[in-house]
């Protein structure tokens, strides 16, 4: 912001120049014979990269954090008590864990058999033993959440700072308000059968969130896998010509994966689409470049797959569930509120 004040107002020269030294300087990680290198270059070049290890980074703090709470809780409470934290866990955990059953080992057994390639008898006791074990797990996490109710706990630890990816929406189809908080850009192949399962999210999105999400398409066509995605995703920006792209986008998804030029031009009849205009541009290879731009786009973000979204920058790579894409925005809501 300061470099681009220094350019627009060369009234405020001596100024605005200081500010951005001084940005600068706090955001210089390295010199390179007086060239400099700032924590800004470094997320352009790596930032999803390093975002990425450092989500798992906090992920494992997280964990910990977790763990000392309890064990500190585990304390407090065998203190109360006046009694051992190993006899507090006898008395609370290990005694009143279930029992594990001869059914829930044969159905364990069963559902392994393959893995573990002998009969039932000779793994019978290890079998009960980790079973056993998983059900005193679950009796600890069970009290230790009890204890965690009735505690008073404040946790300082910070998230990572969120990594967002720069991308260019000009002239790419869009559904929803231009002013909505919430922008999902997605990066689709029409013939991945995974893009289809995941359409219908966006419909529950739409309603569940009305008036905060709009949608914006971005075409990539994985080519060796779907030889006719190309075609498809060209076919449906001669839609938009007629303002009926996502109509178009719509019935592709409905009868994906077929998309062959002939069912290219029935689907553009049944949305009601002027044939000759839609065969002119269909043909001439109007959105060839559209098309390629957007894979390029695609390839420099590192995308091998479809699908892939990005929530206001922010990468969600597969057919997520819908509680996966909920709970983005809701932070996203939160931090615009």
């Amino acid at each position: 912001m300061f470099r681009l004040l220094c350019c627009i107002l060369p009234g405020l020269t001596l100024f605005i120049t200081s500010s951005c030294r001084s940005t600068l300087d706090s955001d210089k990680i390295a010199e390179v014979d007086g060239t400099v290198i700032t924590q800004t270059d470094l997320s352009r070049s790596a930032g999803k990269a390093l975002s990425s290890a450092r989500e798992q980074l906090h992920k494992l703090e997280r964990q910990k954090l977790d763990e000392y709470i309890g064990a500190t809780l585990l304390t407090k409470e065998a203190k109360n008590q006046n009694i051992s934290v190993s006899t507090l866990l006898d008395r609370e955990v290990t005694s009143k864990a279930a029992t594990v059953t001869d059914d829930e080992i044969q159905k364990f057994y069963e559902g392994n058999k393959r893995r573990l390639g002998v009969e039932l008898a000779k793994v019978h006791d290890q079998i009960r033993d980790y079973l056993q074990s998983q059900k005193v797990e679950a009796r600890k996490n069970e009290f230790i959440a009890g204890l965690r109710a009735k505690a008073k706990i404040t946790t300082y630890l910070k998230s990572p700072q969120v990594h967002r990816s720069e991308l260019d929406i000009a002239r790419a189809p869009i559904r929803g308000p231009e002013k909505a908080p919430i922008t999902i850009v997605k990066f689709e192949d029409f013939q991945c059968p995974y893009c289809k399962i995941v359409q219908p999210r966006f419909s529950e999105l739409l309603k569940k969130y009305q008036g905060k999400v709009r949608l914006v398409h971005k075409d990539l066509p994985l080519e060796d896998l779907h030889s006719q995605a190309r075609q498809a995703a060209e076919a449906s920006r001669c839609a938009s010509d007629q303002g009926k792209f996502w109509e178009y986008h719509d019935k592709l998804y409905e009868h994906s994966p077929k998309a062959s030029t002939d069912d290219l031009r029935t689907y553009a009849k049944e949305v009601g689409l002027h044939l000759d205009g839609f065969e002119s541009c269909f043909t001439s290879g109007k959105y060839r470049a559209a098309v390629q731009k957007d894979l390029r786009e695609g390839a420099a973000l590192g995308l091998t797959g479809t699908p892939v979204f990005f929530i206001n920058g922010r990468e969600l790579v597969g057919a997520q569930p819908i509680e996966a894409f909920t709970a983005i925005i809701d932070e996203e809501l939160a931090l615009a509120r």
